[in-house]
């Protein structure tokens, strides 16, 4: 039972990982970096936090204290990956522009390296990674 409230999430954080490749990728050539991005489409942070919560909802029940939890620590997440990670993302852009338009201060780029603009995700992508969550949850419990 503990290896299963690994394993799911792991799958569905793979598989939402890996699409990241398939969508950022085009047909001429592939983008290794998006399958450790931050950001995109679908979320991952969504995908393994739902699959945790909704396995654990399906094992335990939906009324556990244990589900309880894991509803509580999804919620979180998602809220950080929309919220905080997007204001990080916009932060960053900011300081990359301030940065540019210090050209001159070759000091500057050598101190202050590019910062990440996109880190958070929009709330379609969490809807999309919540789907893949909840999908390779109960496809997981089908199986187990």
């Amino acid at each position: 039972m503990l290896l299963q409230y690994i394993l799911i999430p792991l799958v569905a954080a793979g598989i939402a990982q890996v699409s990241k490749f398939f969508i950022k990728s085009n047909r001429t050539s592939f983008t290794w970096h998006a399958i450790f991005a931050y950001s995109g489409m679908p979320s991952s942070h969504a995908a393994i936090t739902i699959s945790l919560a909704t396995a654990i909802g399906l094992n335990e029940g939906f009324n556990s204290a244990v589900f309880g939890l894991a509803f509580v620590f999804a919620l979180i997440t998602i809220r950080d990956a929309a919220g905080l990670r997007r204001q990080l993302g916009r932060q960053g852009k900011v300081i990359n522009n301030l940065t540019k338009e210090l050209d001159e201060d070759n000091l500057l780029d050598d101190a202050y390296p590019l910062m990440t603009e996109k880190i958070g995700h929009t709330p379609t992508q969490l809807l999309v990674g919540s789907m893949i969550g909840l999908a390779v949850a109960i496809i997981g419990q089908l199986i187990w």
